[in-house]
């Protein structure tokens, strides 16, 4: 077996699908035919005091797997909210909840089942045998919609080893033919290696491969780090919750072209693009992977090269869907991923707030929101769609990259043009005096450019 075939073989194989969820359909309720896999999701509610300090409903996270399933264009068929008292250590759900979904499942010629939650590989087994049906938990789905995303080669890698990674431990229920074992060479003797060590093997292979290739990944994103760190443009960083709007803010600053549609997970690889500020000082701004809630750490792990961008932003720009009834509990995920990451902690970076979505709020729910802006130093209220608030927002990022810079009245003679170009270059030029015997400039630097230029012979701190 090749690796290309393991590959092959490990990745769930969805029919042509082409379905659209209608985001006022809820619960219970049946929804409508498409071409692809016929499906039903649900979310298990626990009836414990952990689950009551959640800061989502239930029927929100419903809807937000629902959402994850309509991205990979699945016809889901019934979505609902199972009320658990306990989770079951072998089937996760109660036998007259299987026996109930069991009867649904062929009554609604129903082909996969999809949990809005971390099964272990023995209940997902568990549940398959039950049911009869394929069932993917919220790791696979999220797993299946990176893989489908991925546009570059880096993407790929990354998505394909958090892939593999996660189906390493559930080869027990991915083949049928696992049981069977394979002759070793007449001269090694004994029984011979197992079909599930095999595949083990050939996982391990590809992951070792991978992670070569990603280790080039990284030395060379350290190389453009170094390059740009030469002509220190600050970098302005994007992130937030999947279908916050990141990427259609960042179309609309940047003039790009990046892929931003009404889906969760539309945009996977980071893309940087020069914008110019109001002063007419240059900053890269970088549009990155959208996070969710419990979002898999093999995804976390596989996407470090990549999240590196945002550890080394001079801004973090957090982009909300202010009209999304779950902001609040969105905010705090996004922030929890931000500290597992080491952006966010007593040293952190400047983390400013872009709260998007405006042009969705009623009159009420606007008065409402302003208001609470108004009291908060760090907070922009943007519509990406309109451009409303764009302007203010740029003029904010140009406020809070001068903070921390240093103000410098230097004095140029006519035949030093191109020093005077490498402030320009460099730094925010405030003031040009031009006499006939000298230029006078009044630059404002950062740290950085103040390192380069003093190392460059062109600049004296004292």
């Amino acid at each position: 077996m090749t690796d290309h075939d393991v590959k092959e073989t490990l990745q769930f194989r969805k029919k042509s699908f082409n379905s659209v969820w209608d985001d006022g359909n809820q619960g219970n309720e049946q929804i409508g035919h498409s071409s692809g896999a016929r499906s039903l999701v649900f979310h298990p509610s626990i009836n414990d005091r952990a689950n009551s300090l959640n800061l989502r409903s239930a029927e929100n996270r419903l809807s937000e797997a629902v959402s994850l399933s309509a991205a990979l264009e699945l016809d889901i068929v019934l979505a609902e909210v199972i009320t658990l008292n306990k989770i079951r250590p072998a089937t996760f759900l109660g036998k007259g909840k299987l026996d109930e979904m069991s009867a649904i499942i062929n009554a609604h010629d129903i082909e996969l089942v999809v949990a809005d939650c971390e099964l272990s590989p023995g209940q997902q087994r568990n549940l398959e045998r039950e049911l009869k049906v394929k069932v993917i938990d919220r790791t696979g789905l999220i797993l299946e919609i990176f893989g489908e995303r991925a546009q570059t080669k880096e993407g790929v890698l990354q998505v394909e080893l958090a892939h593999l990674s996660y189906q390493k431990s559930r080869l027990v229920r991915s083949w049928t033919h696992l049981e069977r074992q394979r002759g070793g060479f007449g001269f090694m003797g004994g029984p011979g290696e197992s079909q599930i060590e095999s595949d083990r093997r050939l996982i391990d292979e590809r992951i070792g491969k991978i992670k070569k290739q990603l280790s080039t990944v990284i030395k060379t994103r350290e190389l453009h780090r170094n390059s740009r760190r030469k002509v220190p443009f600050p970098i302005i960083a994007l992130v937030g919750y999947t279908n916050a709007g990141k990427s259609t803010l960042f179309n609309y600053l940047t003039e790009a072209k990046v892929m931003a549609e009404d889906l969760l997970f539309a945009t996977l690889d980071p893309t940087m693009r020069n914008v110019d500020l109001p002063n007419g000082q240059k900053a890269i701004f970088s549009d990155t992977v959208g996070f969710i809630s419990d979002l898999p750490t093999h995804l976390v792990a596989a996407f470090r090269a990549t999240l590196e961008e945002v550890t080394e932003a001079d801004i973090i720009l957090h982009v909300r869907d202010i009209s999304h009834p779950d902001t609040e509990a969105q905010k705090h995920d996004v922030e929890e991923i931000l500290k597992s990451l080491g952006v966010l902690n007593e040293e952190s970076k400047s983390l400013y707030e872009v709260w998007n979505k405006v042009d969705l709020l009623n009159e009420e729910e606007r008065s409402f929101i302003e208001n609470m802006a108004s009291r908060i130093d760090n907070v922009t209220l943007v519509s990406a769609v309109s451009g409303e608030g764009c302007d203010v927002l740029l003029s904010s990022m140009e406020k809070e990259l001068a903070k921390g810079k240093k103000q410098f009245e230097l004095t140029f003679e006519h035949k030093d043009g191109a020093d005077v170009a490498l402030f320009y270059q460099y730094g925010e030029v405030l003031e040009r005096i031009d006499t006939e015997e000298h230029t006078k400039l009044t630059v404002r630097l950062d740290a950085a450019a103040i390192g380069q230029l003093t190392k460059m012979g062109k600049l004296n701190e004292s």
